[in-house]
Order: structure tokens, then C-alpha cells, then sequence
């Protein structure tokens, strides 16, 4: 009992630092607003519901191009190391990923496969197969702009870890990975080719 306390400790510690720190802006990325919320889910659990949205000058097209370009996505996202198709059946396609959680000094390696299916032009489901998840559920929706060159991005999601992250620790950390994810997804965008 006293170690899964003195842990709960050091982990609440952990994440109350790395939530505290400050979110690298990167220079000349785009705007967006971000809302994460934890709330309770049908089942009992706290799930946490993100909506978040920008807008890019890429047209559509181009947007579309590099939001399905699956195999490239380690090249941008921070904290994923790698990212591949692991097989694709039309606009069904299985993708895995890894990445890293880092806090402080400590750091998890997170093993997610999804299905994604691609409904073209403008819009990307996403579905938990299997990982270090126990909901993920997203999406990505594409919406050209009203009278001007550019596409409004939109992400949705609902996720629950596998690991107990404590209520408002928990939405400042992934209220701060999202916001890198973000602003790393819209960078690139803005720049499609």
C-alpha cells in the first residue's frame, strides 16, 4: 500500500512539473483553439473529450495529401518516433505508431494501432485497435475557406490511457500534448509541399 502511494506521489509530482512547464511556441506556426474537457462516459469512466481547430493557406487537396501521408508522420509530430501502414484495404488502412511520454525524468514508451478510414476529400476516422489505450477514438475534418485561399482543420477526440492520470493533472497534460501536436500538424500543413 505504501509503495502504490509513495508512486501515486511521484507520479502526480511528475506530471504536476512537466504540466507547469511552459508549451514551446514555434515560430510562425498558425492559431487554433483547443478546448480538452475530462468527463464522465456511459460506462462510469472519466474520458477526456478534445476539439481543436485551425485554419492553414494550404488548399484542401494539399492538406489531404500530408494528413494521409501515414508514413511521414515522425517527421513532424513530437514525441512519436515512428509511424507506418501496416496494411491498407481501399480507404481502410491499419496504422501503428510509437511514441514517447516523457516526465521528467521518467519516459514510457506508447504503442498505438488504429484503423483509419479515409473518406475523401475531407475527412479521417480513427479507431483504437490496440495499445496503451483503452478508448481512442478521433478524427480529422477538412473545410475549405468561404472566399479565400485555405482550409479550416479540424481534430476530435475521446481518449482514455490505460494509467491512472489524476482529474485536473491529467487535462493540463494532455491539454499540452495536443497543443504541440497541433501546432506541429499545422506548421507542416501550412507548408503542404
Amino acid at each position: 500500500m505504501l509503495h502504490r502511494i509513495a508512486n501515486m506521489l511521484l507520479l502526480g509530482c511528475a506530471l504536476w512539473a512537466w504540466s507547469a512547464a511552459p508549451v514551446a511556441a514555434q515560430p510562425g506556426a498558425p492559431r487554433f483553439e483547443l478546448n480538452v474537457e475530462r468527463v464522465d462516459a456511459a460506462e462510469g469512466n472519466k474520458v477526456y473529450q478534445i476539439a481543436s481547430s485551425g485554419t492553414v493557406a494550404a488548399a484542401p487537396a494539399a492538406v489531404w495529401r500530408v494528413l494521409t501521408d501515414y508514413n511521414h508522420f515522425a517527421d513532424y509530430l513530437p514525441n512519436l518516433k515512428s509511424a507506418r501502414v501496416v496494411s491498407r484495404d481501399g480507404d481502410s488502412l491499419i496504422v501503428e505508431q510509437l511514441g514517447t511520454a516523457r516526465f521528467l525524468f521518467f519516459s514510457r514508451t506508447i504503442r498505438l494501432v488504429v484503423q483509419v478510414h479515409e473518406r475523401a476529400p475531407d475527412r479521417i476516422d480513427i479507431s483504437l485497435v490496440d495499445g496503451d489505450m483503452k478508448v481512442y477514438r478521433a478524427s480529422w475534418e477538412l473545410s475549405p475557406l468561404a472566399g479565400a485561399t485555405g482550409t479550416r482543420v479540424a481534430y476530435n477526440a475521446t481518449i482514455v490511457p490505460k494509467f491512472d492520470v489524476p482529474g485536473i493533472i491529467g487535462t493540463n497534460v494532455v491539454r499540452k500534448d495536443i497543443a504541440r501536436m497541433m501546432a506541429a500538424v499545422l506548421l507542416r500543413l501550412d507548408r503542404p509541399e
